[in-house]
């Protein structure tokens, strides 16, 4: 037996009959989004609803239209009255501990109205806090991770240009087929986390990670197809423990499971790459490259600690 979502003709009456408090917000505004998070963490003191209008499956009051709905925010009462604007948040914010004294402050001769010249204030400007607040959202990363999948972002950036740096110089072709094809992959995880992490969470030193990939794939290509399996070794050594450590922080409760999805595929990709690098044999094994192997491993760890940051 299969359940679907009920039309609006069955939930209507769900909102027109409910107790308490109906909370009307635009869940497709990020500004509204976070604000109403607040408030939902707090324990009511009344009943509340919370209806999220931007969802057209949801049913909205018989009075007013869905749009009037997400251009301004609304509450209604248990006695089926609307209301919007200040009145809106001083209804609710007098539902809520620790928000009380702005209802009490609202109630006061005057307060509402000068609270809603300041609303609509706002409203004229929230289209352009919008663009900016959609350009730093992350609502399927949890706020301790945003920095470490900054630092995932730089580095997929900085594996796609070791590849391009290992094909601008090497001219062996068991090289370049191995780094044209992981290459692609790398490529694809850069593509997933950039669709996870908005621009202006990404680092900012980006042209700096593209030159330092670029040179660590390129200098051991100058050296043989043994220095590039080398330096993908090591490289990815480091990489598998960086993945390793996020999937550990990952909370145990089921909670986003597409990222943790992610974060497993990319560490198994990254795993199979230093496999198959270290699988070529004959790998060199004096001072030099021990230390140039040691030099790609702190230099990764040093990048992801600025990547976290910048």
């Amino acid at each position: 037996m299969s359940f679907s979502r009920p039309s609006l003709a069955m939930t209507t009456p769900d909102i027109e009959s409910s107790t308490g408090l109906t909370v009307l917000y635009d869940g497709d505004c990020p500004l509204c989004r976070r604000e109403v998070g607040v408030y939902r963490g707090l324990r009511p003191l009344r009943p509340l609803h919370w209806v999220d209008v931007s969802d057209r499956q949801r049913a909205l009051p018989v009075a007013g239209e869905r749009a009037d709905y997400l251009a301004r925010f609304h509450v209604r009462r248990d006695d089926g009255e609307v209301l919007s604007g200040a009145r809106a948040f001083i209804a609710l914010w007098a539902a809520l501990p620790g928000w009380r004294w702005l209802a009490r402050a609202g109630a006061l001769p005057g307060v509402a109205s000068v609270l809603e010249v300041a609303y609509r204030g706002f409203l004229r400007v929230r289209p352009s806090m919008q663009r900016v607040a959609r350009a730093l959202d992350t609502p399927g990363v949890p706020d301790e991770l945003i920095g470490e999948l900054r630092s995932d972002h730089a580095g997929e950036t900085g594996a796609v240009w070791i590849y391009r740096g290992i094909l601008a110089v090497s001219r062996d072709p068991v090289v370049r087929e191995f780094a044209q094809r992981h290459r692609v992959t790398e490529q694809q995880h850069l593509d997933r986390i950039s669709a996870l992490l908005p621009p202006l969470r990404r680092s900012l030193l980006l042209p700096g990670w593209r030159v330092a990939g670029f040179m660590t794939g390129a200098l051991p290509a100058l050296f043989g197809a043994r220095a590039v399996f080398g330096t993908i070794g090591a490289v990815e050594t480091f990489v598998d423990r960086h993945y390793q450590q996020q999937i550990d922080r990952l909370p145990d409760d089921g909670s986003h499971p597409a990222l943790r999805a992610l974060l497993v595929e990319c560490q198994a990709d990254e795993c199979a790459h230093r496999d198959e690098a270290l699988g070529h044999g004959d790998l060199p094994d004096g001072w030099l490259m021990r230390g140039w192997c040691g030099l790609v491993g702190s230099g990764s760890a040093f990048a992801v600690t600025i990547a976290r940051r910048l």
